[in-house]
């Protein structure tokens, strides 16, 4: 399971070799090619990059009105200004306008740890599920990125992809894996609970599954990597064959992925659940591997939250 590539560059590695083939591949970013890792991208394509400094409402519109005129226009930057500075146009421009922008957000939940509450983008799935139209995906590892950068190219939706900045464990042996946008996956099957997680929260679900398992406690374990639309059918089915789902996310405990399932399961199968996530403060100043350990939403917190069940 080891990786030394980032999310983040396998997601524009993949989109600069498609856009070689495919001229209406436009990628727009605001003085973030460095961090987005658009370089490769600027410099072999030129004519289908837009640099727009540092105005993310700016680089939002202009995305909005390529991708109007029939351009598969990708925004990239923080997600930290690309669900708070400019979430008016995203609002207006790109999900009621219904403009199908691809917003990259990187370096999204924690993953600026040290630098605090202004960089941490711990609301983001909780603002855009409220928006009609407006589709989410949080990939979980290297390989499910480049397979959702195929998918995207002629997705006919506008979607926020939220990616870390640093490279995290393989949860996929290779590319060839089953994915499809608001389709999860089973990665573990089990009968006595179920562990939910989304983004970088799935490699840890996934470590204490197989230690609970170890321990004779057959879990569940689910990618949900896609916050919206959402599987309701896949959280339905566990919580009627396992009784009890943990949910995990680098987000706020509130509106996110825990939000999702709480609804679901409490309209239609109630169960015990417990939503690991980010309390109601503002997370502390650290490492995103302490930040995970702090809040319990590493492995060995998952699996302490699990044994308690």
């Amino acid at each position: 399971m080891t990786n030394t590539i980032p999310c983040r560059k396998m997601f524009t590695d993949t989109l600069v070799e498609l856009a070689k083939n495919d001229k209406n591949i436009v990628a727009v970013t605001t003085d973030a090619r460095g961090s987005v890792t658009l370089d490769k991208f600027a410099n072999e394509l030129p004519g289908q990059f837009v640099e727009l400094g540092i105005a993310e409402q700016n680089a939002v519109g202009v995305a909005a009105g390529l991708a109007s005129t029939g351009k598969k226009t990708f925004v990239c930057g923080p997600a930290c200004f690309y669900v708070a500075r400019s979430l008016e146009q995203v609002k207006v421009d790109v999900a009621y306008s219904a403009n199908p922008v691809k917003i990259l957000g990187v370096s999204g939940g924690v993953s600026y740890g040290a630098l605090g509450f202004t960089h941490h983008s711990l609301h983001d799935i909780a603002v855009l599920r409220t928006f009609p139209g407006m589709h989410i995906v949080l990939p979980s590892d290297i390989f499910q990125t480049k397979k959702l950068v195929e998918e995207l190219i002629d997705y006919p939706y506008p979607v926020y992809i939220r990616v870390g900045r640093n490279a995290v464990p393989n949860v996929y042996e290779n590319e060839n894996l089953e994915f499809k946008i608001g389709k999860a996956n089973v990665l573990l099957e089990g009968d006595d609970l179920t562990i939910i997680g989304t983004g970088e929260t799935v490699y840890h679900c996934l470590v204490a599954g197989k230690k609970l398992h170890e321990q004779g406690i057959k879990a569940r374990v689910i990618d949900m990597h896609t916050l919206k639309p959402f599987d309701n059918e896949i959280v339905e089915k566990a919580a009627r064959e396992t009784g009890k789902i943990i949910t995990v996310e680098e987000h706020s405990i509130y509106g996110g992925l825990g939000g999702a399932v709480a609804e679901i399961v409490s309209q239609t199968c109630p169960v015990k659940l417990k939503i690991l996530g980010i309390p109601d403060e503002f997370a502390i100043h650290a490492t995103p591997l302490e930040i995970f350990k702090y809040y319990g939403i590493d492995a060995e917190g998952i699996l302490n939250t699990a044994l308690s069940f």
